[in-house]
């Protein structure tokens, strides 16, 4: 969602501290919300709505565990293309959002065009992806994988 610019504010030391707070906790109690950034309950409501009608937050989430659902395997995947038209690159941006196990993709400015984090099941459901989905994605000259070991920094976790 495009926004203008001039719609937002400069956030002050309550904003930013209601915002790190809630990135890490998003279910936290607006009581304990308001305790925990200083300023009482109706004070950080009202902030929280401005916030949200801002788009400063764009939603609330639960952080799922992956291990239980049987999706603890990641990878990161370099994709070079053939092609990189507006036509090429729209036609790719539309067919890796029908791909599930894609978590991410991102547009690169590198010696690839994208950079997909891939979660599934195991390296065996991994390459059954790569070979059925990943690389018969539109315009996909060729791809790298790169497998995580452990994530050491990672909000979802």
């Amino acid at each position: 969602m495009a926004s203008n610019s001039s719609n937002h504010r400069t956030l002050d030391k309550y904003d930013s501290a209601i915002l790190s707070t809630l990135a890490l906790e998003g279910r936290l109690g607006l009581t304990e919300l308001a305790e925990r950034v200083g300023l009482s309950k109706s004070p950080v409501q009202a902030r929280l709505k401005k916030l949200e009608a801002q788009h400063y937050i764009l939603g609330y989430q639960a952080k799922l565990n992956n291990e239980l659902l049987g999706k603890s395997h990641v990878a990161f995947v370099q994709i070079k293309l053939n092609n990189t038209t507006a036509q090429a690159l729209e036609a790719f941006n539309r067919a890796v959002k029908t791909i599930d196990v894609v978590e991410q993709c991102h547009m690169m400015a590198a010696n690839f065009d994208y950079l997909l984090k891939v979660r599934t099941r195991d390296i065996n459901d991994y390459r059954k992806v790569l070979g059925e989905s990943i690389s018969s994605l539109p315009y996909v000259a060729h791809s790298s994988t790169f497998v995580s070991m452990a994530a050491i920094v990672d909000p979802q976790q």
